[in-house]
């Protein structure tokens, strides 16, 4: 069996692993409420970033064999952005699906294979990524994420999130 520092995706499953804690500190002791109240701007909201950030590691488990769903699926399916009119989940069906997959996807990540990562991803016409190249991207958006919904925090008078 791989060890974590033998892994060819060493570097990107410790920011998984900093980042699996880091969602949950971002959305505690948020109200429902106020994760869908984008401020009378246009920004994103909570709910829409926290489901954002859970589908994709469910999509992410899918290159790896794995047909699971969150629950607000239909909501993200194909990249859907922000719905002025939806009632997204609670915050709490968030972190019940993150607290699903994350143990799912960072297996898959530990025992990724060279042809798994190979695997061609396609994304449009003449468009293409390997599942490495997406593992990647997809990290850095989840920690955009985070940042974001740290920002809201702060925005809506949160304390800011912690980071232990």
């Amino acid at each position: 069996m791989t060890t974590a520092n033998e892994s060819k995706l060493y570097e990107l499953i410790e920011l998984y692993d900093m980042q699996t804690n880091f969602f949950k500190s971002a959305l505690d002791g948020i109200s429902d409420a106020d994760a869908h109240n984008r401020l009378n701007t246009q920004a994103n909201h909570i709910a829409w970033l926290a489901g954002s950030a859970v589908g994709q590691r469910f999509d992410m488990a899918r290159h790896f064999g794995r047909d699971e769903k969150q629950q607000g699926h239909a909501l993200f399916a194909e990249n859907k952005g922000i719905q002025a009119d939806a009632t997204y989940p609670s915050l709490d069906a968030y972190r019940a699906d993150w607290e699903r997959i994350s143990p799912i996807l960072r297996d898959a990540l530990q025992n990724a294979t060279d042809e798994q990562l190979a695997q061609k991803i396609e994304m449009g016409p003449d468009v293409s990524y390997s599942v490495h190249e997406m593992l990647s991207f997809t990290s850095y958006r989840e920690a955009n994420i985070i940042g974001q919904i740290a920002l809201w925090r702060r925005l809506l008078g949160y304390p800011g999130m912690k980071y232990m």
